[in-house]
């Protein structure tokens, strides 16, 4: 044990089994180029606070500039033996810049500076999210106004309701991801905060300034109580809140995707590049991109369960059981990464059967409620008209026949105000078109909508 940084109050040796237990080497060893940026910044902050000399500051900053590109190309080893990436970086400093490596930690604590480093991963974890996102947002938009004019059937209950624009459908998930993107970016805010200062629980004891500091490592704020500073993960949490949702999203897509490529729909069809086929049966064409993304939301799940069960019962400030945060936010920034890129890319190459779409509103009584509408303008309440109209939909179901094929005659069998005029409201472009408010799927609607959010975007 004597090899370790904090070996002086030990004795005996530590067990094997207990060092690959305690490690967390091999996973958060992804944090080293925030380690070594948050170990530059502390060697100027030590400098300022003289604690460091100018000789030992230059020895130290240059040293930590050629570990980061050690590490970066595998010519720096890191060793499980050091526990974690702090250690090994603060280890390989030693070993090049020998006592003035050693000064690099006073006054600072591993519990301050891994908060730091997830928060400077974070932030750029979720840029670079944001940005997805948005490109996302993009190919949906793109294809909304491509497709502007294809007529498909709205569901509710996964029955055929009434007729939408195919662009207004698009223009629903445009609008999930918006306000994803206004979730991750109230957390980018929140986790734009620097702990560090903050030491093991209570503070540095050396006159560092933390706003400088934050500063150089381009934080917008610093923490305001060192116990909390120290304990809090709650922006990890709200994260992987915010991740589960963005996927829970997504995989609303993907079933749809799912769905509507197969035989029963044909609304679709998905490009060779994202669809797979069968070890045995040789004319399948499966939607493994929608479906591999649709059972991912699940492990995104698992991870914010993990991280908030984890925290639930913690005493303030720092414990180890807060190492466990790590591997399910990794977890979940590459599963959302992934998922986002790979979905993008099976969208915008998709084939949109036009034909099928509209076939599918011709066929299921969908303008029945049009019907109903046009009845109420004729003086008629609405519960009443809604009763006439389910009478006609049974009177169609008995008679295999849809609400624009019947008759006049027909018609004022259930009401005698339908006039000649009836078939001027039962149509799906009416129905449509009918439907022009704000929010509404009318063309000029959802056009105003697109033009709104080409806007937003820029």
């Amino acid at each position: 044990m004597k090899d370790k940084q904090w070996a002086g109050r030990f004795s005996g040796q530590m067990d094997l089994a207990m060092e690959d237990f305690n490690s967390s080497v091999h996973f958060d060893k992804r944090l080293f180029k925030h380690d070594i940026d948050v170990n530059i910044a502390w060697a100027g902050a030590l400098l300022s606070a003289k604690v460091l000399t100018k000789t030992e500051h230059s020895q130290i900053t240059s040293a930590l500039k050629k570990i980061k590109e050690d590490i970066a190309s595998g010519k720096a080893a890191i060793k499980k033996e050091h526990e974690d990436i702090h250690m090994n970086i603060e280890v390989l400093l030693t070993q090049k810049t020998g006592e003035a490596g050693k000064k690099i930690h006073t006054g600072k604590s591993r519990n301050d500076q891994v908060v730091t480093d997830i928060r400077l991963y974070m932030k750029e974890e979720i840029s670079f999210i944001l940005e997805l996102v948005k490109s996302f947002q993009k190919t949906l938009l793109h294809l909304a106004d491509k497709n502007l004019d294809v007529i498909m059937p709205g569901y509710t209950h996964t029955q055929r309701a009434q007729p939408v624009l195919f662009s207004h459908y698009l223009m629903a998930h445009f609008e999930m991801l918006g306000r994803d993107r206004q979730r991750l970016k109230q957390c980018l805010e929140r986790s734009d905060i620097m702990s560090l200062g903050s030491a093991a629980l209570g503070g540095s004891s050396y006159p560092i300034d933390r706003w400088a500091l934050a500063k150089e490592l381009g934080f917008k704020d610093i923490s305001r109580n060192s116990i909390d500073a120290v304990s809090d993960r709650d922006f990890v949490a709200e994260f992987l809140a915010d991740a589960a949702i963005l996927m829970m999203h997504i995989s609303r897509l993907a079933e749809e995707m799912v769905l509507w490529s197969s035989s029963e729909f044909k609304f679709i069809e998905l490009a060779d590049a994202y669809s797979t086929g069968s070890s045995i049966m040789p004319q399948k064409k499966n939607p493994d991109v929608a479906e591999l993304s649709r059972g991912k939301t699940g492990r995104v799940y698992g991870d914010l369960f993990s991280v908030l069960t984890m925290l639930k019962g913690l005493p303030l400030s720092y414990n180890r059981d807060m190492q466990e945060d790590k591997e399910p936010l990794f977890d979940s920034i590459d599963t959302v990464k992934t998922v986002l890129l790979i979905m993008q890319k099976m969208v915008s190459t998709m084939k949109i059967n036009e034909d099928n779409m509209k076939a599918a509103v011709e066929t299921g009584w969908l303008t029945a409620t049009d019907l109903a509408d046009y009845i109420v303008e004729k003086g008629v309440p609405f519960r009443k008209a809604h009763e006439i109209v389910g009478k006609i939909v049974r009177y169609c179901v008995d008679n295999n026949k849809e609400l624009y094929a019947l008759s006049k005659k027909e018609f004022a069998l259930y009401c005698d105000r339908i006039g000649q005029d009836v078939y001027d409201f039962i149509t799906p472009e009416s129905s449509i078109n009918d439907k022009d408010i704000e929010g509404g799927t009318a063309r000029s609607r959802v056009r105003s909508a697109i033009r709104l959010a080409k806007k937003e975007l820029k």
